[in-house]
């Protein structure tokens, strides 16, 4: 990796894939950036929250300029292949490169963010290159709560323009994002002593492509937590079901991928649940088999373990999971092909102080859409018996397209590539909205290099849209105002 060009781009980027900077833990990336910002002569600053500041100055006949700040977040996604044996407290991520992309082996890669960190590295370090003042703002903990930017002080920045590099498509600017906020439920439960003369099995949904609950949930992409518990929930209603354990999905913004539950059945039903899945799973092939070719459902024998959940709790967890909303509610009305309003069934995870944690996040960028979907699953939740609270939420960024730096990135564009660039708003939590209530003069895009399959282990980066994002920052920077 560190041979592709702009070397400078990749070799920082290399350097960020070989620091272990999950969500909350970026104390040795925060480490590094410090070090750097000593290295280069920089003047750096880190707040309580652990957001990092390292500014440059203008170069010569930029001193008028307006300064701008260039922004992307430390922390990543840590998603794993069931299969994999990884520690993202302490491994590096095993980058390989296929073709034209750059992939991790069974991992997320952390291009998002760590190549917009990278971007903002290469620029810092550049001693050829033509900007104004610059101010590249470090934010921590992106993905798990936006906690760098909700803290991040009224009076740090001083710059007037904003460039986010946290998005994922090639060629496109962003003008706008969705606001968010997640929906928790708590159901508790009885453990009973497991019946006599059942049958117990595992059954799991493997394969699924998953990704980002915002940029990829209008995709229809199977939900782990919905394919598996739909196959329980018929079983339910012609026999008796024990409920041992459910266990699916990880992160709040990413689509479940895997899932698996340890059941119970009468053993005169042993042949009957198998067949049932195989019926089952001829369905999913009509309605998700072009979607997730990879798909796997799994059924095997198990021990019965000694306790089980019990049967009214039983019926509850497998009625709210079954009736809890999940992915595309609107569509914009103002941008079309834009997701509106959306919900992701994102988690569920047995506590072992004999409880349920149902996780659940919403995004729209209609205000009051957020509320009423989340609204509408806390409804689900209460109706199950269980007690659902909702997060702070952030806010949305609304587009103004006559802005200045819009402007200047679009004639950029041009003139670098002779096409003109897609202008978008996305479906995704970005930290621009937050930035904006803080200070409400920014004028801000965001762009990036093309990433797919990012939140999952199929995370990959574009070489060359890299390469063509670097030669396009490079330009706005040069002929910014």
């Amino acid at each position: 990796m560190k041979t592709l060009k702009p070397e400078l781009v990749w070799n920082f980027f290399h350097d960020i894939t070989q620091i272990p900077r999950p969500s909350k833990k970026e104390e040795k990336v925060i480490a590094y950036l410090k070090a750097f910002s000593e290295n280069y002569k920089l003047e750096s600053k880190v707040d309580a929250t652990g957001n990092v500041l390292i500014c440059k100055p203008p170069t010569a006949g930029y001193e008028n300029h307006k300064m701008v700040i260039l922004q992307a977040h430390m922390d990543m996604v840590c998603e794993k292949n069931s299969d994999i044996s990884f520690n993202f407290d302490t491994d590096p991520i095993q980058t390989y490169i296929d073709g034209d992309w750059v992939k991790a082996k069974g991992t997320t890669l952390g291009a998002d963010n760590g190549i917009g960190m990278s971007l903002m590295l290469a620029i810092l370090a550049s001693d050829n290159l033509k900007h104004p003042a610059l101010e590249c703002l470090f934010t921590a903990d992106e993905e798990t709560g936006l906690t760098g930017a909700f803290a991040l002080d009224k009076k740090l920045l001083k710059g007037e323009v904003l460039i986010n590099l946290d998005s994922e498509d090639d060629g496109e600017i962003f003008v706008g994002c969705a606001g968010g906020i997640d929906t928790t439920a708590i159901l508790p439960f009885k453990a009973e002593k497991s019946p006599n003369g059942y049958f117990t099995f595992s059954v799991s949904v493997k394969g699924l492509t998953g990704g980002h609950s915002g940029d990829d949930i209008d995709k229809g992409r199977g939900n782990a937590n919905k394919i598996l518990n739909r196959y329980l929930w018929d079983v339910n209603k012609k026999m008796d079901v024990r409920i041992h354990n459910f266990d699916g999905g990880n992160l709040r913004n990413a689509i479940p991928r895997e899932a698996t539950a340890t059941v119970s059945v009468p053993f005169s039903e042993k042949e009957n649940i198998r067949v049932m899945l195989n019926t089952y799973i001829v369905d999913l092939e009509q309605e998700l088999g072009e979607i997730e070719p990879n798909m796997q459902i799994n059924l095997e024998s198990e021990t019965q373990p000694e306790m089980a959940i019990d049967k009214t709790t039983s019926n509850a967890l497998l009625n709210v999971l079954y009736a809890c909303p999940h992915g595309v509610k609107a569509m914009s009305k103002d941008m079309p092909g834009l997701v509106e309003t959306s919900t992701n069934l994102a988690s569920i995870k047995m506590k072992p102080n004999n409880t349920i944690l149902i996780t659940t996040s919403q995004r729209s960028s209609v205000d009051s859409a957020k509320y009423d979907i989340a609204h509408q699953v806390e409804a689900v939740m209460t109706l199950a018996g269980a007690t659902a609270t909702h997060g702070d939420g952030y806010p949305g960024w609304k587009p103004n397209l006559k802005s200045d730096i819009l402007k200047t990135a679009q004639e950029s564009y041009k003139k670098l590539f002779d096409e003109e660039p897609k202008i978008r708003a996305i479906h995704a939590g970005l930290e621009c909205g937050l930035f904006l209530e803080k200070y409400p003069h920014l004028d801000m895009i965001s762009i990036g290099p093309q990433m797919y399959g990012v939140h999952s282990p199929d995370e990959r980066l574009s070489i060359s849209s890299t390469q063509k994002c670097w030669k396009w920052l490079v330009e706005i920077l040069e002929n910014s105002l």
